[in-house]
């Protein structure tokens, strides 16, 4: 009787659930902000800049496509990106010589093998996802740097270029953030392992009591996330033709700016590939705005650090909501 009188009608359940919350408002009002700025920018309305939106999104998304699944299986973030993505650049490259498709396997298996293994850790030990992949970044950036030598890697031989073809005017990079993000969205809404991420990533102790393989999930999880680095590695090295320690430069950063304000739950459980392919094209446009309006680098980087830090706010307060 108590449970009848406490509990909330119906139809305001279904009010609440289908009131926008606090994110997407606020992600609404940024882009009716973004709009006419954009619109007013020199050259920000021609064909030539919308495929540098769409390349500049590419990368990004790809890694934050992958990044997207690590999150909802509630690992948070990796802060290892774009050491991971550098060593893989760097191995395709220097394995050039033994032909395209072995440098390409071999820089995929680099990419996947290291980044499973810090989920190994976080779903077999249930390490600490943020200090691990920090400690991670500082070993996958030292061995880049005993690899190399601290001077840049060139391509040991040709036949990369056709991973800088342009089919249709576009970078093949698109196209494959294309099918990557419909490829994990698949996985997420049609598959067993995809919903076991869902409820792995929304309470841990009670996936591990139904008997769900915890650790299992998250380490596919985080060997998808290792898969995206590679290619986006691969991608980045066929296009600079050599690689240095900072060839990724702020990726990390990028990608997971991309997953936030894509809307998927920092504390795991919710979330959606393709949002966050929409994510990635917003950061893109605002990243886009900003070089042509002459500012530079580093404000780029502050308005992206200022956006994340503004949707981790708003998910703190839904989440007390």
């Amino acid at each position: 009787m108590m449970s009848l009188l406490t509990a909330p009608p119906a139809a305001a359940v279904r009010a609440r659930r289908a009131r926008p919350g606090r994110l997407a408002v606020a992600l609404a009002v940024l882009v009716v902000v973004l709009l006419p700025v954009a619109v007013t920018t020199e050259r920000f309305l021609t064909l030539g800049n919308a495929r540098a939106i769409l390349a500049s999104a590419a990368l990004v998304g790809i890694t934050a496509i992958g990044a997207t699944l690590v999150m909802i299986a509630g690992s948070a973030v990796s802060m290892a990106a774009s050491q991971t993505a550098t060593v893989v650049a760097m191995v395709f490259l220097a394995t050039l010589d033994r032909g395209l498709t072995v440098a390409t396997l071999l820089a995929l298996l680099t990419g996947v093998v290291v980044t499973a293994v810090q989920g190994l850790a976080v779903g077999y030990w249930e390490a600490n996802p943020i200090v691990l992949t920090i400690a991670a970044g500082f070993a996958i950036g030292g061995g880049a740097i005993w690899f190399s030598g601290g001077t840049p890697v060139s391509a040991a031989a040709g036949g990369y270029e056709i991973l800088n073809a342009t089919p249709l005017g576009l970078p093949l990079a698109v196209y494959v953030l294309l099918v990557l993000a419909v490829l994990a969205e698949w996985i997420l809404r049609r598959t067993t392992a995809g919903r076991q991420l869902y409820l792995v990533g929304e309470n841990r102790a009670a996936a591990r009591a139904a008997g769900l393989p915890v650790g299992r999930v998250t380490v596919v999880a985080w060997a998808f996330f290792g898969l995206c680095l590679a290619v986006t590695g691969v991608f980045l090295a066929s296009f600079n033709t050599s690689a240095t320690t900072n060839l990724a430069g702020t990726l990390t950063l990028d990608a997971i700016a991309a997953v936030l304000v894509g809307g998927t739950a920092i504390a795991g459980g919710k979330g959606s590939a393709l949002r966050t392919l929409g994510g990635a094209l917003l950061i893109s446009v605002i990243s886009d705005v900003l070089l042509l309006r002459g500012y530079e680098t580093g404000v780029q980087i502050l308005v992206k650090g200022l956006l994340v830090l503004a949707v981790v706010v708003l998910v703190h307060l839904r989440g007390r909501r």
